[in-house]
Formats: structure tokens, C-alpha cells, sequence
């Protein structure tokens, strides 16, 4: 790849836009939901409950949902979607105005909610690529820009807009994150159409998700991308499990101080986000994936033996960074290299397998710091990433990858259908 990339199209910015605007509501309603689900019981359970439902989307109807994507309009199936949730929050709005709020209606519309990013997360991905030519460097300038602004909003200004908005009433927040999805609808109404994916309406539902899924797993190139998030969920959610029993028992951090602590993680994930277009230019793609992978591998090593709060940050910044870089990197490369027939089948599987992974990750850390000591956790997460990352280096390759962008340039027709490597 060269520095000489053209400039992003006019379309981009309204889908910048849009998706800056929704992830600003996300994080409000990511701080608030759990936080509303406190006023109404204080049973660990019932909390949990509200919690684990918007994660149950992807585990139920990841690749269906991919599949569905692949059959339909992607940009009508975003601003679809924005717009059924912007009316879905109208529920729990009207609910606390009327006082008959509960935790069963909660966990629905976190149930809703999170189906409802599962389309529009997977039709967004699969609706990138054809908007911008499916141009590797620009893709990367997108997909760094989209990530670095969903930190800023999700991660940075959404939560605590979210605990202020919930001081002024129970409603407020579910309000204000209502008229985020319908302001991203309307912005994502207005970008331009794009091709739509080869029809494929002889084939069952089932039998098309199978074929996106073989897909992924038949390819190494991107069975090596698939199986980072993966094992890297497993291992970052048995550190996040641990955590604030660690920074508390072991660095004495209250809880102003692991709220800095979390801060200092997205600070480097929007530095690794802001350079990993760079990175991929001066390493190439597939190495500058295999450094940010060992990166985040040692930074849990250097966090596990920290010895005090000041160390710790630094490691959770460094892994910060290589999360940002790879989440950029690797969205990138899949977006240039999976025809556009198959690319909303190929990111639900590759995302439900993160998801997927997540339950055995908390499972581990809370067994590990309770069988042994609160940092056996830091230190097995740090294993895993690093022998994962020793795994999939030969997987995920400059030599690889440039055959892959290759096979891509070589059909002349970015919805072709292709042979995996």
C-alpha cells in the first residue's frame, strides 16, 4: 500500500456521522440500563439477567442474521433497524413514566436492542466495503476513524452522559439514545445505494449460513482473523472478570482510581486505532497483525506483575493500543478480501465466535482466582494470547495476505465469488 490515497467519499462522512451518533447513544444506555435495572431489585441474578440478554442475540442468530443480511438491502436494513429502535425505547420511556418498569421488560429490550445492533453492525460492515471500492488503504482510513469515534463516544463521553441523564429521570437516558437511533436513521436513509449482493433466494436460509460459516472456517487467512477475537475474548474477559478485585487487593486502587485505570485502556485504543493505518503501511498488514497480538499478549504479562497502579496503566494503555490497531487492521483486510455475497455471513460468524468465547473467558478467570490467587488469571490470559498469537502468525502473514489482495484485484469483480486460498 502507498501514501498516496485518494480521499474518502462524501457518502462516508454521513455514515461516520450516524454511526458516531448511535455509539454515543449505546453508551449512554450502556451506562444507564444497568444502573435503572439497580433501582427496580438488588439481586445479583436479575441484574445479570439484563446484562447477558443483549449479548444473547448474537449467540442465538449470529449467522442467520448474517445470512438475512446477505439477502437483503444493506442500507435499508441500517436505517431499518435504527429506526425500530428509536420506536422500541418508546416502550421502557412510557413504562417508567407510567411506573410499571420492571426487570422482564428491561432484559426484553436489551434482548431487542442487541438484535437489532446485530443487524445493523453486520449489514454496516458488509455495506463499507462496496461504498468505498473495497480500496484496502481506504478502508483502513475508514474503519480507523469509524473505531476511533465509537471509543470517544461509547467508551469516553457516552457513560457518563448516561449516569448525569439518569439523575434527571429514569426515562431520560432511553430518550436520548431513542433520538440517537432515529437521527442515524435519517443519515443513514441519505447515503447512496450501492449494488446489491447476488441473489441467492433458491438456496435455504440454513443452508446459506452453513456456506458463509464453511466459508470462514475453510480459509486460513481468515480462520487466523476469526480465532484472534476468539481466543482473545476468552482471555480478555478472564482479566476483565478479575479486575477490579486485582487493581483493589493488589495496587490498593479505589474506585475513582479504576475508573482512571479503565480510561487509561481507551486512551490507547483510540492511539492504537489512530496509527494502525500506519502500521500496516511500514510492517505490512499481516505483520503489523502479529506484533499488535503479541503487544496485547505481553502488556497482560506487564500488567499481571505490575507493582503498582502506575505500571498497570501503562500496560492497560499498551493493550489498549494493539486492541485499537487490530480492530482496525483486521475488519479492514476481511472487508477487502470476502466477496460481497458472503461478507455479512462471514463477519456474523467470525463476531458470534468472539461472542461465543466471552462465557468460557469469565468462567476461567472467576475459577482461576478462586482456586489459586487473583493474579493467576492476568497471567494465564497472557499465555493464551501469546501462544495464539504463535498459532496464527504463518495464518495471517504478509505473504498470505498479499495473495489474497492479489486473488481480489485478479477477478476484477469485487462480488464475485472466490475459492479460499
Amino acid at each position: 500500500m502507498t501514501s498516496d490515497v485518494p480521499a474518502l467519499p462524501a457518502g462516508f462522512g454521513r455514515l461516520w456521522t450516524a454511526q458516531t451518533i448511535s455509539s454515543l447513544g449505546d453508551g449512554v444506555t450502556h451506562a444507564a440500563l444497568p444502573l435503572l435495572a439497580l433501582t427496580l431489585t438488588r439481586d445479583p441474578m436479575g441484574l445479570a439477567v439484563v446484562t447477558a440478554a443483549g449479548t444473547l442475540p448474537w449467540l442465538l442468530f449470529g449467522v442467520l442474521g448474517g445470512a438475512l443480511v446477505d439477502r437483503w438491502d444493506r442500507r435499508r436494513t441500517m436505517w431499518v433497524t435504527d429506526a425500530a429502535r428509536a420506536v422500541l425505547l418508546a416502550i421502557p420511556v412510557a413504562a417508567a413514566a407510567f411506573d410499571v418498569l420492571s426487570i422482564p421488560l428491561l432484559a426484553a429490550v436489551a434482548f431487542l436492542l442487541g438484535l437489532g445492533g446485530l443487524f445493523f453492525d453486520t449489514a454496516a460492515t458488509a455495506y463499507l466495503p462496496d461504498l468505498l471500492g473495497r480500496d484496502p488503504a481506504l478502508l483502513e482510513r475508514a474503519n480507523a476513524r469509524l473505531r476511533g469515534t465509537q471509543t470517544a463516544a461509547s467508551g469516553f463521553a457516552g457513560p457518563p452522559a448516561g449516569s448525569a441523564l439518569l439523575a434527571l429521570g429514569r426515562a431520560v437516558p432511553l430518550l436520548a439514545d431513542a433520538v440517537s437511533f432515529a437521527l442515524s436513521a435519517l443519515l443513514v436513509r441519505s447515503l447512496p445505494a450501492t449494488s446489491r449482493p447476488v441473489s441467492q433466494a433458491r438456496e435455504s436460509l440454513l443452508r446459506q449460513a452453513r456456506a458463509g460459516a464453511a466459508y470462514v472456517f475453510r480459509d486460513r487467512l481468515l480462520l487466523g482473523l476469526a480465532l484472534r477475537p476468539a481466543v482473545g475474548n476468552i482471555a480478555f474477559v478472564a482479566v476483565q472478570t478479575v479486575l477490579a478485585l486485582f487493581a483493589h487487593d493488589r495496587l490498593g486502587i479505589d474506585t475513582v482510581g479504576f475508573g482512571l485505570l479503565l480510561t487509561a485502556e481507551a486512551t490507547g485504543g483510540l492511539l492504537g486505532a489512530g496509527i494502525a493505518s500506519f502500521l500496516g503501511r511500514r510492517l505490512g498488514t499481516g505483520t503489523a497483525l502479529t506484533c499488535t497480538a503479541a503487544l496485547e499478549g505481553l502488556a497482560v504479562l506487564g500488567l499481571a506483575a505490575a507493582p503498582n497502579p502506575y505500571v498497570a496503566g501503562v500496560a492497560l494503555a499498551v493493550c489498549g493500543a494493539g486492541m485499537g490497531a487490530t480492530m482496525v487492521l483486521a475488519p479492514s483486510l476481511r472487508q477487502a478480501i470476502v466477496p460481497a455475497h458472503l461478507m455479512g455471513r462471514v463477519t456474523s460468524t467470525s463476531r458470534m465466535l468472539a461472542m461465543c468465547a466471552a462465557p468460557f473467558g469469565a468462567f476461567l478467570g472467576g475459577w482461576l482466582a478462586s482456586t489459586f490467587d487473583v493474579r493467576t488469571p492476568l497471567y494465564a490470559a497472557a499465555g493464551l494470547l501469546l501462544t495464539m498469537t504463535a498459532v496464527t502468525t504463518t495464518m495471517t502473514d504478509n505473504r498470505r495476505v498479499e495473495a489474497a489482495l492479489r486473488g481480489v484485484a485478479s477477478t476484477g469483480c469485487v462480488g464475485g465469488r472466490a475459492t479460499p486460498p
